[in-house]
């Protein structure tokens, strides 16, 4: 009977032919490892809108996954293959929100509720360098100020010093945005190259 030719023997694969059997349940932990970093990845890149990177990461995430799907059924009998694979979906979960928060990729829109008057925090923000909203609103103790702004992800650490320094104990949400209007129209919020270059910063160290 022949065998799916996904499911190759190792002996018969030149990529992984000199791999010896002890080493097997290191190469599936790394390549799981791989495999799921990337696939949170891909997750947020579909989430941001970016349809190719999210394309080409599923491409070489599926690929990886084959590969180690493959080595797992041609081991079935070594039980710590099966530890192995499931120790690096944990770690490359974890690695993968890691990454993701290093990256900082997207907009966020940061809702400020503050009792206080709003004066000063509007013009830390303006002088910050970002463009807000102002509204006067009704609370459930009395007056509150409301202000909006949209800021990158990268400069939200900044945002929040501002805000907390003007009010300890002022309310604020942050949520995710997807795209956001300009004068010129309805614009992504990402710049065509930013996600990528920032992988590159990390893998420099910078």
């Amino acid at each position: 009977m022949s065998r799916h030719p996904f499911f190759v023997s190792y002996k018969e694969n030149i990529m992984l032919e000199s791999i010896p059997n002890f080493l097997f349940p290191v190469f599936i932990f790394f390549a799981r490892i791989c495999d799921v970093s990337l696939g949170t990845l891909r997750i947020l890149f579909v989430s941001k809108g970016m349809r190719l990177r999210a394309a080409l990461l599923g491409f070489v995430e599926v690929l990886i996954w084959i590969i180690v799907v493959a080595q797992l059924i041609q081991h079935l009998n070594n039980w710590v293959n099966y530890i192995a694979y499931a120790a690096g979906f944990s770690a490359g979960t974890f690695l993968g929100i890691s990454i993701e928060n290093k990256l900082k990729v997207g907009s966020l829109i940061i809702r400020i509720i503050t009792a206080r008057e709003g004066d000063s925090l509007v013009e830390k923000l303006k002088k910050a360098g970002f463009i807000l909203t102002r509204v006067d609103a009704e609370g459930g103790l009395g007056p509150v100020e409301i202000v909006f702004t949209v800021l990158k992800r990268k400069r939200w650490m900044e945002a929040k010093k501002i805000i907390e320094s003007f009010d300890p104990h002022a309310f604020y949400s942050v949520q995710d945005v997807k795209f956001a209007s300009d004068d010129n129209g309805r614009l992504p919020i990402n710049g065509p190259s930013s996600a990528f270059n920032r992988l590159l910063r990390i893998r420099k160290g910078v």
